[in-house]
């Protein structure tokens, strides 16, 4: 069942490096991004925070856990001059060394962990993919910083601030 995500969507990507400095990359069996690599990526749900829902879309997508350590940059655009499509794209690291790839078959047909030299040169990186890879990406370009109250006043359950140290 598709979800109603009205006309301002959030969405979020995930980064993830692993000690070899090897990508997390995926194959999405459908939409534009259909047989290329692209980032772990989906949509923010009800009830959180941008950061949880990239951990969660990681897991759920490749089955590797991971952890966010900053925020890398922010995509914005406009479909069809109605929806305003934004992603927060995250730097995330693998808890474990080693762990197994899982493939969510319902929308991927591919999980691989491939270098930046791959991505960039091996003619199956979506645009986005190919244009960060192509780029040197700082471990943190914005940071991320929790335990800090805002005021009782907005009643916020979850907060957090990536800025620049």
């Amino acid at each position: 069942m598709k979800k109603d995500r009205g006309k301002v969507w959030l969405g979020v990507a995930g980064v993830v490096i692993n000690s070899e400095g090897k990508w997390l990359v995926v194959k999405k069996k459908y939409s534009g991004l259909k047989g290329v690599w692209s980032l772990p990526a989906g949509f923010v749900n009800d009830g959180e925070t941008a950061d949880e829902a990239v951990v969660r879309e990681v897991k759920e997508e490749t089955g590797i856990d991971c952890e966010v350590s900053g925020l890398v940059g922010f995509r914005s655009g406009v479909i069809r001059e109605e929806i305003s499509d934004n992603m927060a794209i995250f730097y995330c690291r693998p808890i474990y060394d080693i762990q197994s790839i899982s493939i969510q078959e319902r929308e991927l047909s591919e999980v691989a962990w491939l270098t930046v030299e791959e991505l960039v040169n091996g003619g199956e990186s979506s645009v986005m993919l190919r244009e960060m890879a192509s780029h040197e990406l700082k471990e943190h370009q914005l940071f991320k910083k929790e335990g800090i109250n805002p005021g009782e006043v907005f009643e916020y359950s979850a907060y957090k601030l990536f800025f620049n140290k």
